[in-house]
């Protein structure tokens, strides 16, 4: 009974042991995947981190290279020479314009809207000038605009040399109110004249070098070829606007006037372009003399072909033939035997066969033999 009490104990004590050992074992697992967790949320926490700090730094690198970018393009010669004339244009309108109310408001206060309307005109002809350049008007509406122009601006740098010239009453020497004059009239005409000046300059860069060809190319083409220009605008303005191309007129025209439906060719050109085809394919085609060459080449390949080389065109074959086949031509008259003479017999292999050499030649011969053909 004791043994058994005793037994009982160790095994409680041994399975208190294994629990416990399993719980603390069960501990340590989860202690470990709770690290291996903190520790992977701590690396995820570095590489966002680095990933956010690698695009801050993308971010302020393109922010950089974005206001590099349009610093590079504010500062073109286009833009500095557009945006310094507009500088210029507003400095002269604000250095002319105090010095023309001065003197019309000293004359009368009522006069005080002369200047502003003096100012005013001349700026919006220069506007109109551009405006007229951009809808490719004529040239006598922009030369009468620039009329307008000259004449505000010119009225008005007289108004402000008279100012500076009346300085003198203030106590100012002659040769200072002379260049005052001078300074204020050349401020209120560089104005205009620089606003002018970047007109020009934009029309002749809009007008590129392509568009300087396209139209040298018209002129020329109109040139040397008047007879067609007219009766290709004929064929224009008869037709309804806009249903007929310049280029299918002048295709017309052209075939209207020379003939031909290509643009550029004429009868004689017609005439001598076959006369060029016939001469070339003449050259292309070899002559009976070529021909002949080629065939003794033939022969000749044939004959060096054989063994013995070249030896072979005056060596004899080394088994002739029993009898002539093709008789000699006689040189005179021959008299017929009295007795009829017994003709050969023939065994196999008494004659050798043809050499390629001469196939090559009786082909050669049939090729330029005529053929006759008899007509019934």
């Amino acid at each position: 009974m004791r043994t058994s009490y005793r037994d009982e104990r160790r095994a409680d004590q041994a399975a208190a042991a294994e629990q416990q050992r399993l719980d603390a074992a069960a501990a340590e697992e989860r202690r470990a995947t709770r690290r291996q967790a903190e520790d992977e949320r701590a690396a995820r926490l570095r590489d966002q981190a680095r990933t956010d700090k690698a695009t801050d730094r993308a971010a302020r690198q393109a922010r950089r290279q974005e206001r590099a970018e349009r610093r590079r393009e504010a500062l073109t010669p286009e833009h500095v020479y557009r945006n310094g004339t507009l500088g210029l244009v507003v400095a002269s309108g604000l250095a002319s314009l105090p010095a023309q109310v001065v003197h019309f408001v000293g004359i009368h206060p009522m006069l005080l809207t002369v200047p502003l309307g003096l100012e005013g005109a001349a700026w919006v002809m220069s506007a109109g000038v551009a405006y007229a350049d951009a809808r490719n008007a004529p040239a006598w509406v922009r030369w009468m605009l620039r009329a307008l122009v000259a004449a505000c601006a010119g009225f008005a740098a007289y108004i402000n040399y008279g100012y500076g010239l009346s300085l003198t009453a203030h106590g100012l020497s002659a040769a200072d109110a002379t260049a005052a004059g001078w300074g204020l009239a050349a401020v209120t005409v560089l104005g205009p004249v620089v606003f002018e000046i970047r007109q020009w300059v934009s029309t002749l860069a809009a007008h590129d070098k392509d568009e300087r060809a396209r139209r040298k190319h018209a002129a020329g083409r109109r040139r040397k070829n008047r007879g067609v220009h007219r009766v290709a605008d004929r064929l224009v303005y008869a037709a309804p606007f806009g249903t007929l191309p310049a280029e299918e007129a002048w295709r017309r025209a052209w075939a209207i006037v020379h003939g031909p439906t290509t643009p550029g060719m004429t009868p004689e050109y017609e005439q001598r372009a076959v006369s060029s085809d016939l001469r070339l394919q003449e050259a292309r085609t070899p002559s009976r003399e070529v021909v002949a060459r080629r065939a003794q080449a033939r022969i000749g390949r044939h004959l060096y072909a054989l063994p013995g080389g070249a030896q072979n065109a005056a060596h004899k074959p080394a088994k002739p033939q029993l009898t002539i086949q093709v008789p000699p031509t006689p040189k005179k008259s021959v008299k017929p035997p009295r007795k009829r003479p017994t003709p050969p017999r023939r065994r196999k292999g008494d004659s050798p066969r043809f050499h390629p050499a001469a196939r090559a030649v009786a082909a050669e011969t049939a090729r330029r033999t005529p053929v006759v053909t008899e007509q019934i």
